[in-house]
């Protein structure tokens, strides 16, 4: 039974989730916490007649182990998956909306896209590899295979949507694989997507494009909260200090409430991020917490608001709408809550939730919160062509927010690999390996679970 024995460091959709399915499999695991509950970046909050998230607003089911792992902890009849209002997502273009096509035909009647760049996407078939594709960004990889105006009105607020990153320092090989690996495999996106759909089909997979978006009625935290529930051994207020290792074991040294403790085991995973990992193992090898604090996370602040209605004069017919960089805003896009998911809102009132900094524009949060605030609702009153003002607001900010896979981060891949086989039983995982998604942390604990059990 010793050999069935885990200590799992951090209680985020990671962590919790290799930990229900090592539980399963007849491990004995301790969930080593440091907040009070679990969830990690998943925080839902009720107040007032709406819902918030502060953390992912969504989920995207792109692997079968996710429902799998709803049903086993019995939220079922909790899950619940995007309108269809929701599928419509906007650009802001010269001040206004402008719906992202998704499909041939709104692609080429579409205004957000000049007829230059519409035909210029003609040339992508031939378009050839790179010879730097491991150190490459992905505006360089975009520029070349469909050129510059796809880059300032499509991927730009794309990255800034889901990194909230920098497309300029983000790399595509690490950022975003699957496109890298269009390119590396088939020679081109278009053909690449059209025989990928096949592979997929064959693992049982969904592309992120075709996967549903879920959440849940009481909102993402149901989802850690219920695996917590299940799981045997999970201990809160606990602050890992650092990992110790000797010939035949690792000994965990923590504080929990304050006072000093510690434990021994001979396998443990980290889901903590990089920059707490860099701490607590940097006795063990410090060049694996250089590498570590490495990876830059940027400041972002999400801010929700809740507004009447009747005082919204742009339709809410969609998911929201981001914004390229040469829109030259003070915030990344806004996401229509109460349109995507039922329940975010009363019937008469709309909630909103709006990203703020991220790698684009770290500076903002030199201005004063209140300075920022008044610009940032100003600027989203004009587009929403809203004339009241919010009737609920709040505001969490993230001080380090998303790790950003930025150009080389392939050196980091590689030796968290080196680490793992030099330190028999230490694992790395969370959202800086393997993807930042909730759907990439669910897929890549069965990854974890698969190489632990071996």
């Amino acid at each position: 039974m010793e050999n069935k024995k885990i200590t799992i460091l951090g209680a985020g959709i990671s962590g919790l989730a290799t930990a229900f399915q090592l539980q399963q499999k007849g491990y004995e695991v301790t969930v080593l916490e440091k907040k009070s509950e679990p969830g990690g970046s998943m925080i839902s909050e009720k107040s007032e007649g709406f819902l918030v998230e502060y953390g992912p607003n969504s989920g995207l089911e792109t692997t079968p182990v996710i429902k799998q792992l709803v049903y086993a902890v019995g939220l079922s009849e909790e899950m619940i998956y995007a309108n269809e209002k929701g599928n419509k997502r906007y650009i802001l273009r010269d001040g206004k909306l402008f719906p992202l096509p998704m499909g041939g035909s709104q692609f080429f009647k579409t205004k957000l896209f000049s007829t230059k760049a519409k035909l210029r996407l003609f040339l992508e078939p031939f378009v050839g590899r790179s010879k730097d594709g491991y150190y490459q960004s992905i505006s360089d990889f975009v520029r070349r295979r469909l050129g510059q105006e796809f880059l300032d009105y499509a991927i730009n607020p794309f990255v800034a949507g889901v990194y909230a990153g920098n497309p300029d320092k983000l790399s595509v090989k690490s950022a975003f694989p699957k496109l890298y690996r269009l390119e590396e495999i088939y020679g081109g996106l278009i053909k690449g997507m059209i025989k990928g759909r096949k592979e997929r089909k064959e693992r049982d997979e969904d592309s992120k494009q075709d996967a549903k978006m879920f959440s849940f009625k009481n909102g993402m935290q149901s989802f850690p909260k219920a695996l917590a529930s299940k799981l045997n051994q999970v201990q809160y207020n606990c602050e890992v200090l650092k990992v110790e290792k000797n010939d035949v074991e690792y000994r965990i040294i923590y504080t929990q409430n304050g006072e000093k403790k510690q434990l021994t085991a001979k396998k443990i995973l980290s889901t903590m991020p990089a920059y707490i990992s860099a701490k607590i193992f940097s006795t063990i090898d410090n060049n694996l917490s250089n590498h570590l604090n490495e990876i830059y996370y940027p400041p972002v602040m999400a801010l929700s608001l809740g507004f009447n209605k009747k005082e919204i004069g742009q339709p809410l017919d969609g998911f929201g709408y981001l914004i390229p960089e040469k829109e030259k805003k003070s915030y990344l896009g806004a996401i229509w809550s109460s349109v995507i998911f039922d329940g975010r809102a009363n019937e008469d009132k709309a909630a909103f939730t709006i990203f703020i900094g991220g790698a684009r524009s770290p500076e903002l949060f030199e201005m004063t919160e209140d300075e920022l605030y008044k610009k940032v609702l100003l600027e989203f009153k004009e587009t929403m062509k809203i004339t009241g003002e919010p009737i609920f607001v709040r505001k969490k900010f993230w001080q380090k927010a998303i790790p950003q896979y930025n150009i080389g981060y392939i050196e980091h891949e590689n030796y968290f690999e080196k680490f793992e086989k030099e330190n028999h039983g230490l694992y790395l995982g969370g959202n800086y390996r393997g993807g930042i998604s909730v759907g990439d942390c669910i897929k890549n604990s069965e990854k974890i679970v698969k190489a632990i059990e071996n």
